[in-house]
């Protein structure tokens, strides 16, 4: 089955508003039958089985191209809005895109060559009212590709993880199960589409009848405050620097009554137990689903039940739904309780593998099973706990050093809003640590670079006290609301 299909089972015909907000609605039955009418369009212009590269902010645009490209039987390419030119350069060659949907305010930012058809708002809107709806078959491979999400990788260059209709379908079923989600879910969503986390935002609600309330301005927190009051949702999702900023930066979030929010998720890196601890006191009846994933999974692969996240806080929890996940050592065996080693993970929802890359492919997928690059551990009752990822460990005079245990400790200090640790070169020890520090508006950095070192001193062995700490006025984030290091 097409995902575009399994999506619309049984809401194809709905008159209720699938997209709410103040900018623009659209209803599941518009959004068929508009994005039926962009799947028309592409099939009788560019065929099947071509890659179209869609560049835009969350919006009725993109959803409604986005799910047009599933339909056609081509392969959707989202791509950050604030792509570089080298890396759309490369994407688009690497795929030979020849149609890109992409926003009139993108448009003048990126050079694209000539012979490449450009689709914006109101080129989009023009062929949906005058595009007659084709037949498609119904004998559909589930198995084929439906998009290519670039992540970065190792050599420099993005890699493309090619994720198939089933894989989507299945991914959303997992998540729909653990997370309970009904047709009277609405999600306040910050997350960008291009990202595999905003991404199942809209699959689910999509799947469920529920509904969507985009938030392209997240830092304006006011606004992000009020869509959750005023459009009611029940749900919010974000990674890490959402719930820091969030809980650190806005007392009016933590003295905020939701009466309708039932819960939050978070993933997309790991939020340290000290911001998990201070959602819950401020929230004690809110859900707090603690999940972990990765692109290459679709999006999920693991979640923590909230009625453990005070028992079990810095634990991913246990595999969702159709998900096995195993640990194992160097030699592929798996390992006893409490001992670390590397997080394996199998399931339908697993990628096909990277794009025009089977040396890569091979090496992240063997046997059925995705070799995840975190290093972790389960305890005796089954939950699993990231130790670090394999690239992520610093050493420094020949000891290994987990980044993550350090920036707890340092997060702890109330006036610190975020701290990231990295090892830097040193002559002496190899690598040295850097703690840099973001703090509330009205600390003192000096006594604030005493405070830390003497709270690392009590609660890490020496060699983990920062070396060097440096302050910066505000988290540096990227486009999907994650860290840039």
């Amino acid at each position: 089955m097409n995902v575009f299909d399994y999506f619309f089972s049984s809401t194809q015909n709905l008159e209720k508003d699938f997209v709410l907000g103040s900018k623009e609605t659209i209803s599941f039955k518009q959004l068929h039958e508009n994005s039926l009418k962009i799947a028309s369009y592409l099939k009788a212009n560019i065929g099947e089985n071509k890659k179209v590269v869609l560049i835009s902010p969350n919006s009725v645009f993109f959803i409604t191209a986005y799910l047009g490209i599933l339909k056609s039987g081509n392969v959707c390419v989202p791509l950050n809005y604030v792509v570089e030119q080298d890396n759309l350069d490369f994407i688009l060659e690497t795929t030979a895109c020849q149609t890109v949907f992409i926003t009139k305010g993108l448009k003048q930012r990126v050079k694209f060559n000539e012979d490449i058809t450009l689709i914006d708002e109101t080129e989009s809107s023009q062929l949906i009212s005058e595009q007659e709806i084709v037949s498609f078959s119904s004998d559909f491979d589930s198995n084929n590709v439906a998009e290519i999400i670039f992540t970065s990788g190792s050599t420099g260059k993005p890699k493309g993880v090619m994720i198939s209709h089933k894989n989507i379908s299945a991914n959303t079923d997992s998540i729909i199960e653990y997370l309970k989600l009904t047709e009277k879910d609405i999600i306040g969503v910050v997350l960008p589409f291009f990202y595999c986390y905003g991404l199942s935002l809209l699959h689910t609600h999509l799947k469920v009848g529920g509904s969507v309330v985009l938030n392209n301005n997240f830092m304006f927190l006011g606004t992000v405050i009020n869509d959750l009051k005023n459009y009611k949702c029940t749900g919010f999702a974000g990674v890490p620097s959402h719930y820091q900023i969030l809980l650190k930066k806005s007392q009016t979030f933590k003295e905020t009554k939701f009466p309708d929010l039932r819960y939050v998720t978070q993933a997309g890196g790991k939020l340290h137990a000290v911001i998990i601890k201070q959602f819950i006191d401020a929230f004690p009846n809110k859900e707090f689903f603690v999940m972990y994933g990765q692109t290459e999974a679709t999006a999920r692969l693991s979640f923590l039940p909230p009625e453990v996240i005070k028992t079990k806080t810095s634990s991913i929890g246990k595999g969702i739904p159709g998900v096995n996940l195993k640990i194992v050592n160097s030699q592929g065996e798996e390992v006893a309780f409490n001992e670390p080693g590397e997080l394996l993970a199998s399931g339908d929802n697993i990628m096909l593998g990277y794009y025009k890359d089977k040396e890569e492919s091979a090496k992240t997928i063997k046997d059925g099973w995705l070799y995840t690059g975190d290093i972790a551990k389960m305890d005796e009752d089954g939950f699993i706990y990231l130790t670090a990822r394999k690239k992520e460990i610093i050493k420094v005079g020949g000891k290994r050093v987990s980044p993550k245990e350090i920036e707890e400790v340092i997060l702890s200090l109330p006036e610190v809003v975020d701290c990231t640790i990295i090892g830097i070169e040193d002559e002496l020890l190899g690598e040295a640590l850097q703690a840099t520090i973001v703090l509330t508006g009205n600390a003192d950095e000096d006594q604030m670079r005493e405070n830390i070192i003497q709270k690392c001193g009590k609660n890490l062995a020496t060699y983990k006290v920062p070396q060097k700490i440096i302050f910066e006025k505000s988290i540096r984030m990227n486009a999907t609301g994650k860290k840039v290091i």
